[in-house]
């Protein structure tokens, strides 16, 4: 999905407040539940337990279960739409045409296979025509605009102190590794990722013809370059810092002060027309000013070509696809390569994204649960207001603010008003290779128009099958794709307990999201502006301390800890989710009763939904990554986190003193 620089992702959508009653009312059974595991020890495992020791995780897959392991079963469906399409003739430019045709040009494995690396061919013999730092940045230019990127961070998006207006803005890159941590620490995890990328990089340059020794080379002086940039890029818990991420400067401030990058002449080659910029981590661009000068050119060109190989290295022929993927099971644990349509089906729609997603909508999402959710999200809203009037530690005047934000928000739901054009997108059926160009190529030309211009509150930042959604604070947006809106999250015809639990848990998920450590920071109008009283603000820092103080205290994978200072975004968001989830779920007919439903009351059947939404197993190698670089917690703690702190959980399952997620009352963390 596209990059956001504070675009929170998480699972979503929605439940509702209103007293309506659900004519079609179906009973859903709770399954998977291990009912020899006693609630308050473990409240995820309770709820999964069953559900955990039957699953198996798909040998192609890192993992299985709800979250965004829920895309698999989504490419699924969107893999039988383009296998349909792909197979019959279609007018020439229409949509179906050009989905079609992208394709089944990456399902002719026989014809990628027969072009080797000849795609690429040109593009080496550039590299080995560098001459100097000017010729190098030129050619990262070029190569940047048909998304072959490497030593330029370069992207477009709204001036978090202006939000109306797009800007240039750059953000440190130029490593190969998942993130700056990988190349610094010394245990034996790290150093067999550390390993397996360099054999990986040595591999890629034999199969280019380099003879082996020269090849294992030209690995460690990739490795080199890579580490020096990683010296100067901020860890992810730096980058959390939204102000320190904004520095606007001058074009001419650039130029005097990194004259080898060259900014006028740079900013002319990528098109950019712009007198500032917003450079999120100076100090990579001091390291690369220096760089440029230090490294020597042969070396640059060792680097352009790993980088080349390792961008372009799943659209070659299956030898460098084999390579990839031997990487890639060392770094996340997957066991098999994911099946060709499988792949093409994700290549479609990161390509070609509002094309496909016409043809799902269509096919899978009712214009009647488009509606039913608009409704369900502003009832959300009305449960988190009165949250924000009840809040004791909140002056009246930050209190005013914090809710002409909350019914400021733009909220989009299930697919765009206006589908993004691809007319000028040539596809092929028989050139794989250039028709993923050609829509890179569309992609960057329709990210350059943007500079200067004034944001279109009506784009997308996500397709709309996928099984995500989002805030966007410089925008003070929430969105919910059609992806999600489908059971365990949503479900038009399941009782209110389920639908608050799951989608209504999100959905207040989505709108903490503007009041969590970052989102915060951010005004109604998306601008970073101080709209909170001095003393509001100090109570609302301390009580995020507190959120990480906790959720570092969580260990994975026994002895790993959650890293509560790269999470405390979204644990925040967790909490206060499911506290106005439950809050609006009280307001319905079956929130006040306490009939049960095959043996559990309506509250036990919300917490249990809550469960269910992140009922998630992957395999150890991904969670190992994902806990060093995702800002999410693991599944477990998504659930077990939150619960520990909410009086109501305690009540509706008697968490008593001793057991494991037993918390004294004043300990019980509430930020919203």
């Amino acid at each position: 999905m596209k990059k956001l620089f504070y675009l929170a992702l998480t699972l979503l959508v929605a439940g509702a407040c209103q007293r309506v009653s659900i004519p079609n009312t179906k009973r859903v059974v709770l399954t998977g539940i291990d009912v020899s595991k006693k609630p308050g020890d473990d409240f995820f495992t309770y709820a999964n337990g069953i559900w955990n020791d039957t699953a198996r995780i798909p040998a192609s897959q890192t993992g299985v279960g709800s979250y965004s392991f829920m895309n698999y079963p989504q490419r699924i469906r969107l893999q039988a739409i383009l296998d349909s399409i792909s197979g019959s003739q279609h007018p020439a430019g229409s949509i179906e045409q050009k989905v079609g045709d992208f394709y089944a040009s990456g399902m002719d494995t026989v014809a990628i296979n027969k072009r080797g690396y000849e795609p690429i061919k040109p593009l080496l013999a550039r590299i080995d025509a560098v001459m100097d730092a000017p010729s190098l940045l030129k050619l990262v230019v070029d190569e940047q605009k048909v998304g072959n990127r490497s030593i330029i961070g370069f992207y477009v998006g709204p001036d978090n102190k202006q939000s109306t207006i797009n800007i240039a803005q750059f953000s440190q890159t130029g490593i190969g590794l998942p993130e700056r941590d990988y190349y610094v620490k010394t245990d034996s995890a790290t150093r067999s990722i550390q390993n397996a990328y360099r054999s990986y990089l040595t591999r890629l340059f034999e199969l280019i013809g380099t003879e082996p020794t020269a090849a294992r080379k030209n690995a460690t002086v990739v490795y080199v370059i890579e580490n020096q940039f990683a010296m100067a890029h901020r860890t992810n818990i730096e980058r959390r810092d939204v102000k320190a991420n904004y520095n606007k400067l001058s074009v001419a401030n650039l130029s005097q002060k990194q004259p080898t990058l060259s900014w006028t002449t740079l900013l002319n080659n990528l098109g950019v027309k712009a007198d500032s910029v917003n450079v999120g981590q100076p100090a990579y661009y001091d390291q690369l000013n220096t760089m440029l000068t230090s490294v020597p050119i042969d070396d640059w060109k060792v680097y352009l070509k790993a980088h080349a190989l390792t961008n372009y290295a799943n659209l070659l022929s299956q030898p460098f696809v084999d390579a990839s993927f031997d990487y890639a099971k060392i770094l996340t644990g997957q066991a098999v390569k994911k099946t060709r349509a499988e792949e093409m089906t994700q290549a479609v729609d990161g390509s070609l994204g509002d094309a496909l997603a016409q043809l799902y909508v269509k096919k899978y999402f009712p214009e009647a649960a488009r509606k039913r959710i608009a409704v369900l999200v502003d009832n959300l809203k009305t449960a988190f207001e009165a949250r924000i009037n009840k809040l004791d530690w909140m002056s009246d005047s930050t209190k005013a603010k914090a809710k002409e934000k909350l019914y400021a928000f733009n909220q989009k739901i299930g697919y765009p008003d206006k589908w993004r054009d691809y007319s000028t997108v040539a596809v092929s059926r028989n050139n794989y290779f250039e028709n993923r160009l050609a829509a890179t190529k569309n992609e960057y030309d329709y990210s350059l128009a943007k500079v200067g211009q004034r944001v279109d509150r009506t784009e997308w930042h996500t397709t709309p099958p996928t099984v995500t959604a989002y805030n966007n604070p410089p925008l003070n947006e929430i969105v919910f794709p059609a992806g999600i809106l489908q059971s365990p999250y949503f479900d038009v015809n399941a009782d209110d307990a389920l639908n608050y639990g799951g989608i209504g848990m999100v959905i207040g998920h989505e709108i903490t999201h503007s009041f969590d450590d970052q989102g915060a920071q951010f005004d109604k109008d998306g601008n970073v502006t101080n709209w909170w009283t001095k003393s509001d603000y100090a109570k609302f820092k301390a009580r995020t301390q507190q959120v990480i103080n906790q959720y570092n205290s969580f260990t994975v994978l026994d002895s790993v800890h959650v890293k509560g200072a790269l999470t405390v975004g979204e644990n925040t968001a967790d909490i206060a989710g499911v506290a106005i989830a439950y809050d609006a779920f009280k307001l319905t007919e079956q929130g006040k009763s306490t009939t049960q439903l095959d043996g559990f009351t309506p509250d036990q059947r919300f917490f249990i939904s809550i469960a269910r939404i992140w009922r998630v197993k992957t395999r150890d190698a991904f969670m190992g990554m994902y806990v060093n670089t995702n800002p999410h917690s693991p599944a477990k703690w998504r659930v077990n986190g939150p619960l520990m702190n909410f009086t109501p959980f305690y009540n509706a399952f008697s968490v008593q003193p001793g057991d494991k997620m037993y918390k004294p009352e004043k300990e019980r963390i509430i930020v919203w």
